[in-house]
């Protein structure tokens, strides 16, 4: 499956939930807040959707500072 995350394409071996490839991505702890095709996704539903063949996600991680 090729997913378009962060605007870098990325091919999976099968179906993923969000929770899965920000796991894979190692930024599962990181991660504050992802939009699938432009739709925010909410947190509670990352380990049930499913993202489609082609999505575009975009993984938004907040950053303090000054």
């Amino acid at each position: 499956m090729k997913l378009i995350i962060n605007g870098e394409e990325r091919k999976f071996d099968s179906s993923i939930t969000i929770l899965e490839i920000l796991e894979k991505l190692e930024i599962s702890n990181k991660a504050m807040a992802v939009a699938v095709n432009m739709e925010i996704v909410k947190k509670d539903n990352w380990d049930k959707f499913v993202p489609k063949e082609n999505d575009k996600l975009e993984i938004l991680q907040f950053v303090g500072g000054g």
